[in-house]
């Protein structure tokens, strides 16, 4: 069993590694909460945007469209995707944001919501991406191919516009944050 001797008590003033750690624990904290606040509001504003971008997609298009409508509409998801992980200044943000982003949609644009992630596409698309080189360009393909228009350089150069397009929202939308 444990005897008194075996206790130790603090005394009335604490070590400074004590202080450290207090002080380092409350700025982590805050950290926490203003990273948690960044996530959030650039998710929102982000879902804010590919809202106004797939209303007027669906808006622009017949019904006759609606395999075109539902890829465009996760290319440019998938341009939010990358988009955050790359311009969110770290991880914390990136996730909290694209969190905040399909919650956005799901309760402001369930119907779009819908259209935000198919992972058999999405695959196509990481592959694309993360080749590294000339990403646009085969993003442009991927999509091109998606739309069952392998090698149409029409729908290349449409697929390449609308993920540069919308990177470039996102970009910017995190830069105001």
């Amino acid at each position: 069993m444990f005897e008194d001797k075996d206790m130790k008590i603090a005394g009335e003033r604490p070590s400074e590694s004590v202080k450290k750690n207090a002080a380092r624990r409350e700025t982590d904290i805050s950290k926490i909460s203003s990273d948690s606040a960044k996530g959030k509001a650039i998710g929102k504003a982000v879902a804010l945007e590919y809202i106004k971008a797939g209303t007027a997609s669906l808006v622009e298009n017949d019904a006759d469209d609606s395999y075109m409508i539902m890829q465009r509409l996760l290319l440019i998801s998938f341009a939010v995707t990358v988009g955050l992980e790359s311009f969110c200044e770290n991880d914390t943000v990136s996730g909290i944001a694209q969190k905040t982003f399909l919650d956005t949609l799901k309760k402001e644009a369930p119907d779009l919501y819908a259209y935000t992630s198919d992972n058999g596409a999405f695959s196509f698309y990481f592959l694309a991406y993360r080749r590294g080189t000339e990403v646009e360009r085969r993003i442009g393909q991927t999509f091109a191919m998606l739309c069952s228009h392998d090698g149409d350089p029409i729908y290349q150069e449409l697929g390449e516009a609308l993920y540069c397009w919308f990177y470039s929202v996102v970009e910017q939308t995190v830069k105001k944050f």
